[in-house]
């Protein structure tokens, strides 16, 4: 919805601005230095349902636990430890 402003002017409505609400990486806060394919129940947990990888901003991992985590669930999809 525009609004008229003056002679056939429209202005665009105010957007509102998204509060970021910033998540921390649960690997860090346990001090976890490597995550290893092998353990499959902590790579379920940064997966869907349907076995894709969940993105950083979902998750709330640092850059280099989310490279660390990609890493861990190709390996174990390879291996076919996790689906």
């Amino acid at each position: 919805m525009f609004k008229k402003v003056g002679a056939g002017t429209v202005q665009k409505p105010r957007q509102r601005r998204r509060i970021m609400i910033r998540k921390n990486c649960r690997l860090c806060e346990n001090k976890i230095e490597y995550v290893d394919f092998k353990d499959a129940d902590v790579l379920r947990k940064f997966q869907t349902e349907k076995g894709k990888i969940l993105p950083r901003r979902i998750t709330g991992n640092c850059g280099r636990h989310q490279k660390m985590v990609a890493i861990a669930v190709k390996i174990a999809r390879e291996l076919s430890l996790i689906y």
